[in-house]
């Protein structure tokens, strides 16, 4: 009698893509496209200056090599890490191939509205900065 591995039945879950809730879908997806030169889903575009934006008072995505979408919550407390009182739940870990490249992300980041919390870019083994995004959820910039 054979066993047969399981997940050779079914195939194995993939993550499609990272969903951020957010009071402002389409201003943190503005802060996320510009951070990563990311670009929308057809149909996602910023409407023209005075029009409706329907996507972008629900659900929005950009399109990457791991798509973050951004879906519109009433309320979000914003995570206070590295105090303990709302946990962080989920970050974004996001590398950059060098100090100067990291150094450079660190002031497109603070730019475009991000929070720093957290400095340890001095580190000689693994430099990174940990931010709060416009929303509050932490992002962590780091040489890898």
């Amino acid at each position: 009698m054979t066993v047969s591995d399981p997940l050779s039945v079914s195939p194995v879950p993939r993550i499609r893509q990272v969903v951020l809730d957010t009071t402002d879908a389409r201003g943190l997806a503005e802060f996320y496209r510009q951070l990563f030169g990311l670009d929308y889903r057809a149909g996602d575009e910023p409407p023209l200056p005075g029009r409706p934006d329907p996507h972008g008072e629900d659900w929005l995505v950009l399109a990457g090599s791991v798509p973050l979408a951004f879906q519109q919550v009433e309320e979000l407390p914003p995570s206070t890490w590295p105090e303990a009182t709302v946990p962080q739940q989920l970050h974004l870990d996001c590398t950059v191939p060098d100090r100067e490249a990291l150094d450079a992300a660190h002031e497109k980041a603070l730019d475009l509205g991000a929070r720093l919390l957290h400095d340890r870019s001095d580190d000689e083994e693994e430099p990174l900065r940990v931010y709060a995004d416009p929303s509050g959820h932490p992002f962590c910039l780091f040489v890898g």
